[in-house]
Formats: structure tokens, sequence, C-alpha cells
């Protein structure tokens, strides 16, 4: 059976990530062949780069193509503004292109290097939200250069981003912990192909498989791997499924990261940076109430870090932000799904508003924040204005040719357990103030000194793992309940 033959290619911008993918093409000789440039810039317009030619302005041109089914545009502008960006998909939807396939954001491509494996088919979170900050890894990662880098959950949607742009930090190691093996396979079997391809420098990929929860296995595998950086963002993040299971969101989100926290300290981790959530601002779901009290935890854990034998100063942070746009189990694939089967979309209510950022804006800053910040500090990515899920849920709509009401019904269908209508991203009892950073916070908590989280821990112990002691205490929901709600004020259970 042969195959199909590969059909011509558009590349949208002949700037450098544009030139330096139609010869990715053209020496490999089998995605096809690029029959033009299309650009906007007057300069390029008429004349040829390498025997390509440069047609434009792009609005005027692309409606004159005359395209077979198979063809192809790849959008090579990695700066594109996302305003920029929905009128280049629509130009490109109107003049017949089937196949549209798009290089990822600027904070992706360092010093300008594109490569083909980058490549991937538009959707909808592309074109939503805010334009995303310009970050320069190669600079932010600096601080990454020869070391060993430890990502836990490293197979989730925010560890899988960074570790493939951690491939651009020069680390010695890059350690993918995570208890899903299909989803470790998945994240290491990709930074392979990617480093294989040309993308970022020749770290060392180690995948570890291993359980958060099981506190002689973090000890002995902290000293064993001993990395000098670790990211954590493993947790259990589902709301609503949460309610369902508060004592393992508790055992899994708190005991795995003062687990991890305690043989990170052991075992001489000079940086930890713990990632965390919105929802954790004055919480309301046995979720929020894990990542506030994770929160405390590490601030509290890094009064203690100081120096190591050595005299080097110990960094143990917080990061904060809110949803990201198309993380597993978020929104908008549920709704990709949703419009794929007809509708309808359902929305919790018509006034329920996120904060969102795109994934790899996301882990960019948490990247540079994990460089900059300092022991002991919580951080704030800046999240811009939030947006009414309505409006997402519309545009996505549109995103796929569909009218809302029209084409595909909008059904809202109230709070779900552990919901509200809005989160903030800070608390009464804190106060942000501006970094030299762009779009990176600090958060000073004002609010007054509780109870240590060591003395909650030790009264939530028995109640998330076996104590013979207290058996009548082990998965207990109401005790469970009974101390987050004496603990944390906002939770109402």
């Amino acid at each position: 059976m042969s195959k199909a033959k590969p059909g011509r290619l558009y590349i949208i911008g002949a700037g450098f990530a544009g030139r330096t993918l139609a010869n990715e093409i053209k020496a490999k000789a089998v995605f096809g062949e690029v029959v033009a440039f299309l650009d906007d810039d007057p300069v390029k317009i008429g004349h040829q780069i390498d025997n390509i030619p440069v047609l434009g302005p792009i609005r005027d041109v692309a409606q004159l193509l005359r395209l077979h089914p198979a063809d192809e545009a790849i959008i090579a502008i990695p700066s594109a503004s996302r305003e920029y960006l929905k009128e280049l998909y629509k130009i490109l939807k109107n003049a017949g292109f089937i196949k549209i396939r798009i290089l990822p954001g600027i904070s992706q491509i360092v010093e300008g290097n594109a490569h083909l494996i980058q490549t991937r088919s538009i959707d909808p979170q592309d074109l939503l939200g805010r334009t995303p900050v310009t970050v320069n890894l190669k600079e932010s990662l600096s601080y990454l250069r020869g070391k060993r880098v430890l990502v836990t959950g490293a197979g989730g949607s925010i560890g899988s981003e960074l570790c493939r742009q951690l491939l651009s930090g020069g680390a010695a190691r890059l350690y993918l912990f995570g208890h899903g093996e299909n989803s470790i396979y998945q994240i290491d079997r990709e930074l392979r192909l990617l480093q294989e391809e040309g993308v970022g420098e020749k770290a060392s990929i180690v995948p570890v498989i291993g359980d958060l929860k099981d506190k002689d296995y973090m000890d002995y595998i902290l000293g064993k791997l001993r990395a000098d950086v670790v990211f954590h963002t493993a947790a259990y993040k589902h709301v609503p499924m949460m309610e369902e299971n508060p004592v393992a969101a508790i055992e899994n989100n708190l005991f795995g990261t003062l687990n991890l926290i305690r043989a990170a300290r052991t075992h001489g981790v000079k940086r930890l940076v713990h990632i965390t959530t919105d929802k954790a601002v004055e919480p309301v779901s046995v979720y929020g109430v894990s990542k506030y009290l994770c929160e405390k935890l590490v601030l509290e854990e890094a009064g203690g870090v100081g120096m190591d034998a050595g005299g080097e100063g110990l960094n143990f942070m917080v990061v904060r932000f809110g949803n990201v746009l198309g993380s597993r189990g978020s929104i908008v694939p549920l709704f990709q799904k949703q419009i794929e089967k007809g509708g309808p979309v359902t929305v919790t209510d018509p006034q329920m508003r996120r904060w969102f950022m795109t994934i790899p804006e996301a882990c960019s800053l948490v990247l540079k924040a994990g460089g900059v910040g300092k022991n002991g500090k919580l951080y704030l990515l800046d999240m811009g204005e939030p947006v009414k899920i309505r409006d997402l849920a519309e545009q996505m709509i549109r995103f796929y040719g569909f009218e809302p009401e029209e084409d595909i019904k909008i059904e809202y269908v109230g709070l779900r357990p552990g919901e509200r209508l809005d989160e903030e991203l800070w608390g009464a009892d804190e106060k942000p103030e501006n970094t030299e950073f762009d779009r990176i916070l600090r958060v000073d908590n004002l609010g007054p000194e509780g109870a240590t989280i060591q003395s909650l821990t030790e009264k939530l112990a028995p109640v998330c793992r076996f104590d013979p002691t207290r058996p009548e205490l082990y998965r207990d929901i109401a005790s469970l309940k009974k101390i987050l709600k004496e603990a944390v004020p906002s939770y109402g259970g």
C-alpha cells in the first residue's frame, strides 16, 4: 500500500523561525515542499529566500491561492500577539486551509531556534487569553546549568511543560518523577525525540516512578538522585473529585509535600520551588485547603533551612497562579469534547470568572521565579484580568466554525461541590508587591501566626495513616473535616 503524498507547505512568516523551518523541511525531503512564504513585510514581499517566493500581504494573497486538500499552513511567528493569531487563523480558514500548524510561543523558542518537531496543530488555547510575556529562557535558566533538576508530577500539564523548557537550561540531569508510568513514559519519549531533533541541550533524562506518600522511599530516592533543584508540581487537583475523596487529597498533597521537603532538606537540595493555586486563597474546597496548608508548610520549613555545610544559602519558595489553558481535567479539553459531539457545552454559571494563562507562559515565569526568588517567600504570577467562562465557551464554539446557541447550545449547570463563582489571587491578610521582574509579584503575608503545620499534621496523621492505637480515626472523613475546619476558618466542609 503506497503512502499518501505530502501536500504543499505555506510558511506564514519569513523571519528567522520560518526560514529555519523551511531549511529543515528541505533537508529531510519527506514532509512536503515549501512552495511559498506568506508575509506582511513590504521589504520581503516579492523577493525569494533560498528560491522560495515571499508572497503578501497575507490577507490579500491568501484568497488567491489554489489549494489542494493536503496543502498545509505553518504559522512561524513565535512573537505574534493573540489578536494577530486570531486574524491569521481567520484568513487561513477563509482561504480554504484545512491543516494549520503553529510554532510554540516565543517563551519556548530559544535565541530564535525553531524545529519542525515543535510545531503542532493549532487549537483554541493558542487564540485565547492575553499575549504571553516574552521570557529569555537561556538567561532565565542560567542558574540550572550543570545542575541536577527534579520535577515532581513530570507527566502532568505543568510538569511536562517545565521539562520541555528545562531542556534549554543546560542541566546535567533531568529527573522525571511521577507515580503514573504512562504519563512519565510519554514525556520521557517526547523529550528524547526533541533532543534528537536538536531542541535544547543534552541533559541526561532519567524517568523515576515513585509515590510522594511513601516517606521512606522519598528519603531513599532523594539520597540517590542528589538533586540540586526541585520543582514540585505533583498534586491531586480536581476540585469535585477531591470533595468526594478528601482524605486522599490531604494524604497526597499535604503529606506527600511534607515527605518531599523533609527528604530535600536531609539530602542537600539547594532550591525547591513549590507550585500552588489561587484556590489556596481563603479556601472553601478540600483541594484548596490542601494547597493552602502546603503553602504554609513550605514557608514554615523554609524558616529552618538556612545554609548548607559549605555556607551556601538554601532557597525554598512558593509560586502561586490561577488557571492555565488546556491543562488535563480543565474546561478547555472538556469544552472541546462537548463541541465535537455537538453540545451542549456545560458552563457552571453565566457570571463565573477565572484567570487564565497559557501553560508555556506560566512555566516560563515559574522557571524565572525559581532563579530570582528568595528563601521563605511566596511569589504570585500576574494573571491579567479574569475571563468569564461563558465568553470562553462562546469563543471556542466559534473556533470550530459554529455559532453559540444557534448551532451549539450552552447549558448552565450550577456550582459543584467545592466551587465558587470567583477566585482571588491573594487573601485579605496578604499584600502583593511588584518585583523588578515582569509579571512576577511578591506576596507578604500579614496575617497572625497560628498553629504550626507540624502540630496540624500530627492531628491529621492517624486519619491518613493507620495508627493501631487510634484505629477508629483511619480514613474517617468526619474527623478530617473537623480538624480542617478548626485550622482553616474559610473552609466550611
